[in-house]
């Protein structure tokens, strides 16, 4: 297969394959409680999240020159496809946190700090762009069949609630006073805009789920991208707790106290959701669901709420929150390495990177954009 041919294939879903190995890097790094070489563990995934990085964004930057017709088709007609514009900027946000919080060990403290400023900014402006038109063009101008919405909707509002948790991680980098402050309360505003959009876009989801299965069977792991608002707000707000001494002393007592009465509540709900999708994922695989991309949505969910819980148990001290964070970990482990290893197998074969095919009706998602 030549290399253009291979760029047609490779949309924004394919960040989706950074994002879920990143997330496994910052998991292992977040959790309250060792194991031998988690260190050595995490440094080697976050260097590979970093090489699938510059990797995918490459073949993306092909295929934007290449194919700017299909990009655009992609982006303003197939709104299957338009939702994972969310991916790009949340793949770039997880791995500068992964950067700033291992990265030192390779690169230094100073090189680290400067990428993950670049990527986080990156990210950031991305994801804020992303949560406006997706949603923009949604309501004016994709056009789907009632009952349309599926989990994929949630992944434009989500990347913004991604650069809220991991922005407070950089506060003390940056200069003391209203410098810390800003990033304190502008990642508390991208926190609200996120959640209340998460919450605009559920109903309709949930509706979907009640009155017709997901079709094709390939969207079922999909059901997982639920758990990725739900887990990455409660590691937004113990992030931005943490925060708060440095950047909002007069407040700080408040927001930690608000980081347990939100997460507690909310990891509680993930879990319930967890056990639905299970099920869910589990009755598919039986019925020999086959392995598509949308496979990924079993990784960076899960991810966040690993690092939620595990700040949880950092705030509690609560043993039990220690253990929900590790058995989440080890679930998380086994996903990243199913999802990765047929991936690399179906890309080996080239086919992953086969071209599209030709539009799907309105409102009935391509085959490209089965991936999350």
């Amino acid at each position: 297969m030549s290399i253009t041919r291979s760029c047609r294939g490779i949309g924004p879903n394919w960040y989706a394959s950074v994002m879920g190995t990143a997330i496994v890097a910052n998991a292992a790094h977040a959790l309250p409680v060792g194991f031998p070489g988690r260190n050595a563990f995490a440094v080697a995934v976050w260097l590979l999240s970093l090489a699938a990085l510059a990797a995918v964004g490459a073949a993306r930057a092909a295929h934007l020159l290449r194919h700017r017709d299909v990009a655009r088709a992609h982006l303003l007609d197939e709104p299957s496809t338009a939702v994972f514009y969310g991916c790009p900027p949340m793949a770039l946000l997880a791995v500068g946190h992964g950067t700033l919080v291992i990265g030192p060990a390779v690169l230094g403290e100073r090189v680290a700090v400067a990428l993950d400023l670049v990527l986080w900014t990156t990210g950031t402006l991305y994801s804020l762009a992303v949560a406006v038109a997706v949603p923009y063009l949604m309501t004016s101008r994709h056009r789907g069949h009632p009952g349309a919405s599926d989990p994929t909707r949630l992944l434009p509002v989500v990347a913004p609630m991604v650069a809220a948790a991991l922005g407070p991680a950089l506060v003390p980098h940056l200069p003391p006073g209203e410098a810390r402050a800003t990033m304190l309360y502008g990642c508390y505003a991208m926190f609200g805009m996120s959640l209340l959009a998460t919450l605009t876009l559920l109903p309709g989801v949930w509706t979907r789920l009640v009155r017709d299965p997901l079709a094709p069977v390939t969207l079922t792991p999909t059901l997982f991208l639920v758990l990725g608002p739900l887990g990455q707000s409660t590691t937004a707000v113990n992030q931005l707790a943490d925060a708060a001494g440095a950047a909002a002393p007069a407040h700080a007592a408040a927001m930690r106290a608000f980081a347990v009465l939100y997460g507690v509540p909310v990891l509680g709900f993930a879990l319930l959701w967890l056990a639905v999708a299970g099920l869910a994922n589990a009755r598919a695989l039986r019925g020999g669901m086959p392995f598509a991309m949308t496979w990924w949505a079993y990784t960076f969910p899960v991810g966040t709420c690993v690092t939620g819980a595990a700040a949880l148990a950092r705030r509690t001290g609560l043993t039990a929150l220690t253990a929900v964070a590790a058995a989440l970990f080890l679930l998380l482990t086994v996903a990243w390495a199913v999802a990765a290893s047929r991936t690399l197998r179906g890309v080996l074969s080239g086919r992953l990177l086969a071209p599209p095919a030709a539009p799907a009706p309105a409102g009935v998602p391509l085959r490209e954009a089965r991936a999350a």
